[in-house]
């Protein structure tokens, strides 16, 4: 479990169809499917300047390949490290 979890905050490409984008959802299905929604890139567009985010996509995890040595965003910890997920996650937690 902890090895896909690892991949959020990832930017990843699709082996089949070549789909870029930045992990930020891992799904467990209860038949143990696991996927990642991949989220896009933001395009400017050249007329006008306007930022346009085409639609997220599901991945089976198991076609996902990582691209570049570093995640592009770390997820917030969760109730015990040092800052509290959701909300409230403006102070730390001792």
């Amino acid at each position: 479990m902890q090895h896909h979890l690892a991949l959020l905050g990832w930017e990843v490409k699709d082996k089949v169809t070549g789909f870029t984008g930045t992990v930020s959802t891992i799904g467990f299905d209860l038949y143990g499917c696991v996927q990642a929604i991949v989220t896009p890139k933001a395009v400017i567009e050249k007329e006008g300047g306007a930022q346009k985010l085409d639609p997220s996509q599901w991945f089976d995890v198991s076609r996902l390949e990582k691209i570049g040595a570093h995640p592009v965003m770390q997820p917030i910890p969760l109730k015990g490290d040092l800052t509290v997920a959701g909300a409230d996650n403006r102070k730390p937690v001792r």
